[in-house]
Formats: structure tokens, C-alpha cells, sequence
């Protein structure tokens, strides 16, 4: 008995990714799972989520003794740690 769904693994890689069935049977499994992608990875990040964080956890600006405003992190005007 194979340990490989043949036929599941011919439809995703001539059905879902277009691939020739020349191209398919040049592939070594590890090449095919490789262009299918991992179905548990994580998502990459995008523009919707990126601004769905940032204003969860927006930049917060600190603001020196003479008025002015300076992000939490950076060196301040006489060098010292802000």
C-alpha cells in the first residue's frame, strides 16, 4: 500500500497548480508539497491586519520637560536614554 494519495496529490498539482502531468511526475514529493504550501502555516501579514494591530497597540509619544514630543525608546536630546 502507498503511503501517498496519488490521486488527491494528481488533482491538487495538474488541477489546483495548472502543472503538466510531465511537469507533475518530474517533481519529488517534497518539491509538490512545497508549491501546495503548508495548510497550518500562518498566514503572512497584510495591510487590514497590520493596521488592526496598530491601533491595538498604537506608538505611544512621550513628551521631553521643555514641551517636546519624542517617541518612547530613543535617545534624547542630551544623549540620554528617553
Amino acid at each position: 500500500m502507498s503511503a501517498f494519495d496519488w490521486p488527491g496529490l494528481m488533482r491538487a498539482g495538474m488541477g489546483s497548480l495548472g502543472l503538466h502531468p510531465e511537469q507533475f511526475w518530474k517533481l519529488t514529493p517534497a518539491e509538490l508539497v512545497l508549491m501546495l504550501g503548508d495548510p497550518a502555516a500562518v498566514a503572512p501579514l497584510d495591510r487590514a491586519r497590520l493596521s488592526e494591530l496598530a491601533r491595538a497597540w498604537p506608538d505611544e509619544i512621550k513628551e521631553d520637560e521643555d514641551g517636546t514630543d519624542r517617541r518612547a525608546g530613543r535617545l534624547g536630546p542630551a544623549g540620554d536614554d528617553a
